[in-house]
């Protein structure tokens, strides 16, 4: 079955380019394009599952609107919960790897890596802060952003004194790491705790 696997590979291949179609917001998702992939799938490769597309994990966004609209919808979600759920505010400030990220209404389609610092959501004279240690920004053509994070917690549930406690506990670790593993793990605790450090303090 193996040496079989780049021709198998190379039919499917070729359904997928038959079957493709634009990969866009703007487009509703339609349930006849799987279809007429898994039928064609079928055809070719009949003893092996057709793989999942994207459409089958994605409900369709609505189209991006002809007006830049007044608010951005963010949903913002945990491995474990949801904190916003199709929440319309002015503007949402993302810790991203390359620097804080600003997105308003009508933001230019953009993924972004998080690092560890401050995600902000602004509605209104109202600022409510979290601190999030990774994950990733998708931001929509059509004012959405769904924001992927590890971990989360509000900036107002942080103790400073835990933060200092933690920061001087991994600094130790870091300076006594004999093995590239504890390297690397007291590491990402000073990153974290200095990022933690910096948001209640700056």
């Amino acid at each position: 079955m193996f040496r079989q696997a780049p021709q198998l590979m190379a039919r499917a291949t070729t359904v997928a380019m038959r079957c493709r179609r634009q990969f866009s917001t703007d487009v509703p998702v339609e349930a006849s394009a799987d279809s007429t992939f898994v039928e064609a799938w079928r055809k070719l490769i009949p003893n092996i599952e057709p793989p999942k597309t994207p459409s089958s994990f994605m409900t369709p966004r609505p189209s991006t609107p002809a007006s830049i609209p007044t608010k951005l919808t963010v949903n913002f979600v945990l491995p474990y919960s949801s904190q916003l759920s199709n929440k319309e505010v002015d503007m949402v400030i993302i810790p991203a790897t390359t620097g804080l990220m600003g997105v308003l209404p009508g933001h230019v389609a953009t993924i972004a890596e998080l690092k560890p610092g401050v995600f902000s959501v602004h509605e209104g004279n109202e600022v409510t802060k979290y601190f999030v240690s990774s994950g990733f920004a998708f931001i929509h053509a059509n004012s959405f952003a769904d924001i992927i994070a590890v971990e989360a917690i509000p900036l107002d549930h942080i103790d400073l004194s835990l933060v200092h406690k933690g920061l001087a506990d991994f600094t130790q670790k870091l300076n006594s790491a004999s093995t590239d593993l504890e390297k690397a793990e007291a590491q990402i605790g000073v990153d974290v705790h200095s990022a933690l450090n910096s948001a209640l303090t700056g």
